[in-house]
């Protein structure tokens, strides 16, 4: 089994902007205005959207898997290999939803949480 990513975390109530300037920013003489990222903001709303579906269909399959492999369900011979097709699918379904959440993980880490307001990004919700 694999172990979900880190998910890309929402504002939290009373988190402020950086007080500091980095590399690149209007120099700290200059009054500046933050606003909290949109492409972050859609990033946690993708997380959002995706994890509850990921985990329908998990535990869709593990019930489809737990039934294959009850002895009161199938008593034939090709049960065998209906339930070696459902481990393959677990597996494949395992790889699926870790590549889907790391590839979110890793563009969250990659995105600012606070841009300048000046900065000109684009704006996911307008």
């Amino acid at each position: 089994m694999f172990v979900d990513p880190p998910a890309p975390q929402p504002l939290q109530p009373g988190e402020t902007p950086p007080v500091s300037g980095g590399v690149g920013l209007p120099s700290p003489d200059t009054a500046m205005s933050w606003e909290f990222n949109p492409d972050y903001q859609r990033l946690v709303m993708m997380w959002r959207q995706v994890l509850p579906v990921l985990d329908t269909l998990t535990a869709s399959l593990d019930k489809a898997y737990q039934l294959a492999r009850s002895r009161d369900v199938w008593d034939a011979p090709v049960s065998g290999r209906y339930v070696e097709d459902m481990t393959a699918w677990r597996t494949r379904l395992g790889l699926y939803r870790q590549a889907i959440l790391t590839s979110i993980s890793d563009q969250a880490a990659d995105t600012p949480r606070w841009i300048p307001v000046a900065a000109g990004a684009p704006h996911a919700f307008s």
